[in-house]
């Protein structure tokens, strides 16, 4: 029975997993589409209309992301693996790739920021969408690094701030961890702060991504408009 009943949760854990997966790139490829919309012009965004027009490419976004992922978590699980089975010593070994590593995914997370919107705007196959990210990234090494610093770097630190109120929740349980006497009103308390932190937690989060992704969304539409030669002025004979 406890068998089936950790097999239900997982099977529940991974279909949870799963949707919001969906949900999360389903909301990447309308933020993409409405940013570009509403730059080109359009006053009124529907929802609705936002959503049917997002359709069109959700396979090609989520499938590239994933398969990019799967290509991650196929280099990173044997170095994670290693680390385990060697009680931490494979990861001291392992210090110098993973300095080399970080750089690499960050720039592996600009070029597929970039080839989500090449998708999306220009309406491209998901390994064209990919291959024109790389291009975008590499014409415009200088500005790309700029970018990845402020939308990274700052991202990352402004994400931490905001899941301080799910981390400030479990104080009221560190006397009874200190004590190891849990008692059931600390555990109450820290449901209710939980109850109340997560959906301030989630709006917060909710706008951290929606400003993210217009701004990798604008890079892309800035870095890809056409160039406007300057005019020549030509002096009168006197």
């Amino acid at each position: 029975v406890l068998f089936l009943l950790l097999a239900a949760v997982g099977i529940g854990l991974f279909l949870l997993s799963l949707f919001l997966y969906f949900i999360v790139y389903f909301g990447k490829i309308g933020l993409i589409k409405g940013t570009y919309k509403a730059e080109t012009g359009v006053e009124n965004l529907n929802f609705g209309e936002l959503f049917s027009e997002s359709l069109p490419y959700f396979w090609r976004v989520f499938g590239l992301n994933f398969l990019v992922g799967l290509a991650v978590l196929a280099i990173l699980l044997p170095m994670v693996l290693l680390g385990v089975l060697t009680a931490g010593i494979g990861f001291l070994c392992l210090i110098p790739i993973l300095c080399i590593l970080v750089p690499v995914l960050w720039a592996l997370t600009v070029v597929l920021e970039q080839a989500n919107a090449a998708i999306v705007i220009e309406d491209l196959r998901m390994f064209d969408g990919l291959k024109r990210g790389w291009e975008i990234s590499k014409a415009n090494f200088g500005p790309m690094i700029i970018m990845a610093l402020i939308l990274l770097v700052g991202g990352s630190i402004v994400g931490v701030i905001v899941a301080l109120p799910m981390l400030l929740v479990f104080i009221p349980l560190i006397p009874s961890v200190i004590s190891g006497d849990f008692q059931t009103s600390s555990l109450w308390v820290s449901a209710l702060c939980c109850a109340g932190a997560f959906p301030v937690v989630l709006v917060l989060n909710g706008i951290l991504t929606a400003y993210l992704q217009s701004a990798w969304t604008l890079t892309y539409m800035r870095l890809t408009a056409p160039k406007v030669d300057a005019p020549v002025v030509v002096e009168a004979n006197a």
